[in-house]
Parts: structure tokens; sequence; C-alpha cells
């Protein structure tokens, strides 16, 4: 019997629906773990997420149709009933269940299993067979702890405020930028942002969500104003003219390569936070148990290590070649 996914040159393929789960290619019917460009592209003819990943999936796309769901809600295609369900990763984010004849798959997309007070949590959900993400599929990546996290950025940012000096933060526009507004203590100091962090702020706001006052960076403002802000940058925007006008500032870098220290040296910045929106080593080894499948499919990220690791564990583990990664329009910093 043919697998109830399968993995083609556009993308994971279900043909008893005839849809495909993040295609890199053009194809008919797309369906939509979530917002980040390397997993929700341009050129599908259709479009299915969740109701809190459309709007910044529109803003991304451009005039595109797209069909929203309720987390948890039942969707038939072609006889094939498919669910989205929160996978924990950044705000509209969902693993999608697929059940055909009483095999049930499920793609991760990107996941995290810790709850960071801004996506929806991530729900394990029972499968036979589980595609799974590695991104930081090696023991060395352990997150930080949520409240020592906020406990060292606002540690950072309070002591370059009191020498007047700018604490410049690169992150990513979705997910992580508005993580850590929701993280630091705004009492410290006035927030400015990146253009591309901001309009996310806007769209996010715009659906309840909650998040400190900012100000946008703009070619005009008064940057002597606001010695000592936190400045928070995507990736691109922190090494480019756009940052140098902060000055004197202080660097970091927020994201789970930090937890390498050849990283952390490679990038020359002044302080390194570990923290990502991606599932940790235990927090993969956790999210594939939960799930209780025996075929395991590893896309993205340490898959040789970390497919032998789950073979090791009795698991039925298979690496399988995706075109997905780090969003290309926002940097490497996940």
């Amino acid at each position: 019997m043919a697998d109830l996914l399968t993995f083609t040159p556009a993308g994971i393929y279900c043909a008893a629906g005839d849809f495909h789960i993040d295609p890199w290619l053009p194809v008919p019917r797309a369906l939509i773990t979530h917002g980040h460009a390397d997993h929700s592209r341009i050129g599908m003819g259709s479009y299915v997420a969740t109701e809190s990943a459309a709007p910044v999936m529109r803003h991304r796309l451009g005039d595109v149709h797209i069909d929203t769901v309720k987390y948890g809600e039942t969707t038939i295609h072609n006889g094939v009933k498919v669910s989205f369900h929160p996978a924990g990763h950044v705000p509209g984010s969902a693993q999608i269940r697929v059940e055909h004849k009483g095999e049930v798959w499920v793609a991760s997309g990107d996941y995290k299993t810790v709850d960071d007070g801004l996506s929806e949590p991530f729900e394990p959900i029972p499968c036979h067979a589980f595609i799974t993400e590695s991104t930081f599929g090696l023991p060395v990546f352990n997150w930080t702890p949520q409240d020592i996290l906020a406990g060292q950025i606002n540690d950072w940012w309070a002591t370059n405020a009191a020498n007047g000096v700018f604490s410049l933060l690169s992150c990513y526009a979705l997910g992580k930028a508005q993580r850590l507004l929701r993280t630091v203590d705004p009492s410290i100091g006035p927030i400015l942002t990146h253009g591309a962090i901001e309009n996310t702020n806007r769209i996010l706001r715009a659906q309840g969500i909650t998040l400190p006052e900012t100000t946008l960076v703009t070619p005009d403002l008064d940057v002597k104003a606001h010695k000592g802000a936190l400045v928070l940058a995507t990736p691109s925007a922190l090494n480019s003219t756009w940052a140098r006008r902060f000055k004197p500032a202080s660097s970091a870098f927020a994201s789970g390569w930090m937890a390498m220290r050849g990283v952390r040296r490679r990038r020359a910045s002044d302080r390194g936070f570990i923290v990502s929106d991606h599932a940790d080593w235990v927090g993969l080894n956790n999210a594939i148990k939960a799930t209780g499948a025996e075929r395991i499919f590893v896309t993205h990220g340490y898959t040789s290590v970390f497919s032998r690791w789950l073979c090791e564990q009795g698991y039925d583990a298979k690496i399988v070649q995706t075109e997905f990664g780090t969003d290309a329009d926002e940097g490497d910093a996940q």
C-alpha cells in the first residue's frame, strides 16, 4: 500500500487528497503550516491555513486566496480527513494531521514544545507516522528557561541604558521579535523597531495580540532623543547602514545558534542569547515520543545525526530531503 504522504519534487504530497503541504513549487492546492517564507511561498493555486496564520501570509504573499480553518476543525479532501493543530512555533503555526482509511500521518512544519506565552502552545498529536524538523537536532542545543532569559536580556539592556548605550538585538520579524517584546521590561526605556518587525507587530496587534509600545525607525527619527533604547533589528539590518546610526551601541543575537561557541565568535556580537522558536534536543525527543509514532521522517536540520539517534531508540527513522530552511527574507537567526 502506498504511503499516505509522499515526498515529491514539489513538496510533501497526499495523492488520496490531492493536496500538498508547505510545497516549494507551484501546485493547485497548498496546505500551509505557518507564514515563514520557507514554508509559505508565492504561486500556489489556493492556500489553506489557520485563521491566525492567514493575515501574515496575505501581507507577505499579496492578493492570494486562503481558506482558513480553526485549530482542531476537520475538513475533508477527497475523502481524506485533515485538521490543523498548534505547533507552538509562531502565532498561527500548525501541525497538519492527515487521516485516511484508519492511517494517520502528521506533518509538524516547524515547532517548539515550550510555551512562550505568545504562540498557541504545542499539542502532541497521536499518529502512525510523524514528519519532524530537526533544525536543532543535536544534544548541545538546550534552550535557556524563559524566566532566566528575561533576566539576561533585561539586565543587558538596563546596563546599556544606564550608560546611554543603544541595545541592538537581532531577531526574526515574525515570532521571535514579538516573543522578545513580551519578554522584556518596557519600563527600562523606549523600544525601536526595524520596518519588517513593525509591519508584523501591526498585523499581530490587529489580531488581538498584546505587545508593548514600539517606535518605527524612520529616516527622520531623532536618534539622539532615544539614547539607551532597545532596538530590534532583523539579522540583515544589524550589519547594514541602517544600524550604524545607533552610536554608541552594544549588539546581541537572540538565536538557538548562540548555543554553539563558534557561531557566537563569528557573529562578533557583544552578547548571545540562547533562544529559538524551534524545539531543542529535549523538545524534539519528547514531541516524537508523545506522538506514539513508529515511523519518523526527519527533514531540515541535523538530519543524519538525529535520524541515526532515533533508529538507535527503536524508531523506523528516515531522512527526507526538503527545501525548508531559514526565512530568506530575514536572515539566518532562528
